[in-house]
């Protein structure tokens, strides 16, 4: 059965995770806010019953509907059959999923850190302070727990051969920064090797590598989570 994956159209945001990881699995979707536009997700998204979701990203799979980044991920991996085989390890899985998803919302509050719906430029000043933070605090104990995890099974991915959801969260979560925040990565570079090795590998997965090739795979833009603005990235 094909599924319907129900996120804004006009950019990558949290729903490009969600798209790495069918893409990886060669999974059968429909992207329906870019085939019927963002007036039908909201539409869709008020008309649905019961426990509907808050916001997108959520899938559709026949009678389930399920929100949220990490819950998205983890019924795919389910419905696929592609975790560990491990109630432990898979739930280590979704514990870091939830992790990746703490650090997008980090990232996003770099230029909105005073409200979602205020202009950046209604905000600069208290964006400046929170960047500075970020980079210089945050983000670094971020990127040292996701290295210490991969090494832990020798990598290249996070279960060591075999890839998983966090390690197309992690590809997309490496590829935003490296946008968002150009001159701090590139000073970070080499001390992160396994993180650089799972954004180096996760394109030759085939279904992956498909779609990064496609029209379908957005660039990041000013409307998303990982927006670069150069007074954000200053050394």
């Amino acid at each position: 059965m094909t599924c319907q994956l129900w996120y804004w159209p006009d950019f990558p945001g949290r729903g490009e995770f969600v798209r790495l990881y069918m893409e990886a699995a060669e999974i059968d979707y429909e992207d329906m806010a870019r085939l019927e536009g963002a007036d039908a997700l909201v539409e869709d998204m008020h008309a649905r019953q019961g426990i509907r979701p808050f916001a997108p990203p959520y899938l559709v799979d026949g009678d389930v509907c399920v929100a949220q980044t990490p819950l998205i991920l983890t019924y795919l991996q389910d419905r696929e059959g592609l975790g560990s085989g491990e109630l432990e390890t898979d739930l280590q899985l979704v514990q870091l999923q939830m992790d990746i998803a703490d650090l997008v919302e980090e990232v996003f509050r770099t230029h909105h850190p005073v409200a979602p719906g205020l202009h950046y430029a209604d905000q600069m000043d208290a964006a400046y302070e929170m960047a500075h933070d970020f980079r210089e605090n945050r983000l670094p104990k971020y990127l040292i727990h996701f290295e210490n995890c991969l090494s832990a099974n020798g990598g290249p991915f996070m279960l060591g051969q075999q890839w998983s959801h966090v390690d197309t969260s992690l590809f997309q979560l490496m590829e935003g920064l490296d946008h968002a925040f150009p001159r701090l990565m590139e000073r970070l570079q080499g001390n992160f090797p396994y993180l650089e090795g799972v954004q180096s590998t996760v394109p030759d997965i085939e279904g992956v590598a498909a779609y990064l090739a496609s029209e379908r795979r957005l660039d990041f833009n000013e409307q998303g989570i990982f927006r670069h603005y150069e007074e954000l990235d200053q050394q």
